[in-house]
């Protein structure tokens, strides 16, 4: 989903980047000294905007008119700096023309010396006014920054001169953009698909689906080769939007070593960044990458690059020769900007691993082990254990009523430990997502609100049971009803949860599938019953025809059920092998996710 843009400026503004970052309300003020944005990629060589001005010398106090304008752009940034040292700190103070589009930024302790965008808002031309400070140096250059979209933006555009009288102008320097463009390496495209040859014996290797090929459609892969000093690294995804892989020292995202392969415009571009906690990847302005290879066919993207073991010249990139978690994700988009959160939980692997070791052939996968015991325990209680223990006591009374285990009826004991196995098993699922989060989860919708519910249903069922009434009391039938009332609505909003949970990122089982699995046993189930139902009613209206004066104690299901017991022990096999089916299905998912 995209975030909406007030979100989006708010993240933006924390992120307290080195350079100029490219934030929708311009508010960039902790970045003023290489103007470089934060996007990623490299700028562009051939400036499509100009500056201009009203004047050429100026005196202390002097305004001069300053005027950028060009092709549409969304975002910009304008300061003023000593011509003949344009990396030292910007000169002078500006006023406003035009309020809606510009806004008054302080760099260093010059207070309004840069002038920023206030929004994304497409724009054609910027009028402001500079204030020549009393301390001017004898030449001043204006320089801007223009950001056209996204990843298409131009660094430092040089500007006019402007001096002091009686002093000769140099020449106007392009050494900004090609000291920003001195980083950047070329890119290439790759002619035919990555191959798994080698995995295991060269190369260290992530597959999902294990052992899949990286030239299909539906594999995600990465490799890693360690070349002498470097590591060579392949990404590939069934992805049209962006591939990210980060190295991580938990399973958790936050303070890890990112590289994004993002398409544009059916161009790819490779960058490298930091992820802050649970929000959008910090893209650097400094690119450490060489050999940068990308190729977009068939659903597939697929990129790859090569960097050094060792980067201790660039913050916030981990030693390769160390063990990590690795992450794996992929999602959507937008068109010259921002990659979107992605879709479905990102492919980890299950442990630590040192891609620069022993060559691995391993796989990963997108749900948590808590997460998927999680499911797993819940699946087991209320599509075995609560299904048939509700089937028992429903219809096995007068079968097993004649029928001890340990001095009670054998009905009640199954129906006893089917129900307690339901209540253990409840409690320690709904556990394991809080020791998973660390606390609530507020991104999981309605899930963790009617599992609080289930939870709490769960716990009160055998707590009322203990004060059940004898069979002759008068309040008995006041708690058989309640009872029963609590008991379907606990499994009725346990099959809710379920359905809600199934398609969770956390887990996240395939779809349609998991759908119809959970309908069919719903159908299932409730087709058992009804079949039982109509037995238990043909034999109470066969006993009625035969013998009138036994209507009075029919209710109690007596010795007219019993004489069908044989086709409801059947019954019931058969719907515990299908419970199992079921219950099979659902565990094989959980655990390839």
């Amino acid at each position: 989903m995209e975030l909406p843009g007030i979100v989006l400026a708010v993240w933006m503004f924390v992120c307290l980047c080195a350079s100029v970052v490219g934030y929708p309300n311009g508010k960039v003020r902790e970045a003023c000294t290489n103007m470089i944005p934060c996007h990623g990629g490299s700028p562009q060589l051939s400036p499509e905007h100009s500056i201009t001005v009203n004047g050429t010398e100026f005196k202390p106090g002097d305004s001069i008119e300053v005027h950028l304008s060009g092709p549409d752009f969304e975002g910009f940034f304008i300061q003023a700096r000593d011509a003949e040292h344009l990396d030292s700190p910007a000169v002078g103070s500006f006023v406003l023309a035009d309020r809606r589009h510009s806004q008054l930024l302080t760099c260093g302790r010059t207070k309004n010396s840069a002038v920023s965008h206030t929004s994304k808002a497409k724009k054609k031309d910027i009028k402001v006014y500079w204030i020549a400070p009393g301390d001017a140096p004898k030449n001043v250059q204006f320089l801007a920054t223009v950001v056209k979209k996204y990843r298409i933006f131009w660094v430092k555009i040089p500007g006019p001169i402007v001096s002091q009288p009686d002093v000769l102008s140099p020449t106007p320097s392009l050494h900004a953009t090609s000291e920003a463009m001195s980083t950047s390496h070329p890119v290439s495209y790759i002619s035919k698909p990555f191959s798994a040859s080698g995995c295991g014996i060269t190369k260290f290797c992530i597959r999902n689906p294990t052992n899949c090929d990286p030239g299909s459609a539906s594999c995600f892969f990465l490799s890693f080769q360690q070349e002498e000093s470097s590591v060579f690294i392949e990404m590939s995804s069934p992805s049209e939007g962006y591939l990210a892989l980060a190295f991580s020292h938990d399973q958790w995202m936050g303070g890890d070593d990112a590289y994004l392969c993002v398409n544009e415009d059916h161009r790819v571009h490779v960058s490298t960044a930091h992820l802050k906690e649970r929000s959008h990847p910090l893209l650097d302005s400094e690119n450490a990458l060489e050999d940068v290879s990308w190729r977009l066919a068939d659903g597939v993207l697929q990129c790859s690059f090569r960097r050094s073991i060792h980067l201790p010249a660039y913050t916030g990139r981990f030693n390769l020769d160390t063990s990590y978690y690795i992450f794996l994700a992929d999602g959507e988009a937008s068109e010259g900007g921002p990659i979107h959160k992605h879709g479905r939980q990102p492919l980890v692997t299950d442990g630590l691993y040192n891609v620069t070791g022993l060559p691995q052939d391993i796989g990963g996968s997108r749900a948590p082990r808590l997460i998927k015991a999680h499911g797993a325990l819940m699946f087991v209680a209320w599509i075995t254990t609560v299904s048939i223990g509700v089937i028992v006591a429903r219809f096995f009374k007068p079968v097993w009523s004649h029928s001890f285990l340990l001095g009670k009826e054998l009905w009640f004991q199954v129906h006893r430990m089917l129900m307690l196995t339901t209540v253990m098993l409840t409690s320690i699922s709904f556990v394991l997502p809080f020791v998973y989060r660390g606390g609530w989860s507020h991104q999981a919708g309605f899930h963790p609100y009617l599992g609080c519910g289930v939870m709490a249903l769960t716990i009160f069922q055998p707590l009322m049971a203990g004060f059940r009434p004898s069979h002759h009391a008068p309040r008995r039938q006041l708690f058989n009803w309640f009872h029963w009332s609590t008991g379907t609505t606990a499994r009725i909003l346990a099959v809710v949860t379920m359905f809600l949970g199934m398609d969770l990122p956390a887990l996240n089982l395939p779809d349609p599938w998991d759908t119809y699995a959970m309908i069919g046993f719903v159908a299932w189930h409730v087709g058992t019953d009804v079949l039982l139902e109509i037995h238990s009613y043909c034999l109470i209206r066969k006993v009625e025809v035969i013998e009138d004066d036994r209507v009075q104690i029919l209710q109690s299901l007596t010795s007219a059920e019993a004489e069908g017991h044989l086709f409801k022990q059947i019954v019931l096999t058969i719907y515990i092998c299908g419970n199992i089916v079921f219950l099979v299905a659902f565990l094989i998912a959980i655990n390839q996710v």
